[in-house]
């Protein structure tokens, strides 16, 4: 291996690291808790290291977002692929969405909450957030009728999806009427 490569590979593997330690003190202590001296400690770097990867803590966290969407497009199109169906495919996909916000709060902040510098619906987004929307988009496009826009229609359904994931996170939706919510969202796109 050439030593170019070799820096190369160094350089992702400490950019990963610095991910990774956000993400874990995020869903540890709360994004307030990441600033760049904590996660210089945390990582023994110095934090000029830190900012020749990031510019600084809101750049970080969008690459802990850009990640967050990758994932969460894993889940979904294993839930999707799981089950045939239009309504058991929304109905997974709405599971799988709502299991994620709930199972990693400060991920899902990061990726819907938070101010991060991304792009998002435009041509510019990441590919990791054009494919969490894909997988929203192909449970979604069977329930289309007459003149819906499919990705009005999926961005409708997102919505709805966030904000049951949002309001139960703040406790004001009580988490044992969640199942009854999801099937009343996932009944009103499904039924003719």
């Amino acid at each position: 291996m050439s030593i170019q490569g070799r820096r190369e590979r160094e350089r992702a593997e400490r950019e990963q690291l610095i991910v990774t330690a956000a993400r874990e003190l995020a869903e540890a202590e709360g994004w307030d808790a990441v600033t760049t001296r904590r996660l210089a400690a945390e990582i023994e770097y110095s934090q000029p290291v830190l900012y020749s990867h990031f510019k600084g803590k809101d750049a970080i966290m969008a690459a802990v977002a850009v990640q967050g969407f990758a994932e969460m497009a894993a889940e979904l199109r294993a839930a999707r692929a799981a089950v045939e169906g239009t309504r058991e495919s929304l109905t997974a996909v709405a599971e799988a969405y709502t299991s994620f916000g709930r199972r990693r709060p400060a991920l899902y902040d990061a990726m819907f909450t938070h101010r991060v510098d991304l792009p998002f619906a435009t041509q510019e987004a990441p590919k990791a957030l054009w494919a969490a929307f894909g997988e929203l988009l192909q449970a979604v496009e069977p329930t289309v009728t007459g003149d819906d826009d499919p990705g009005t229609l999926t961005e409708t359904f997102w919505a709805g999806l966030h904000g049951l994931v949002t309001l139960m996170r703040s406790g004001r939706l009580p988490e044992e009427a969640h199942e009854t919510r999801l099937a009343l969202l996932v009944g009103h796109f499904t039924t003719p």
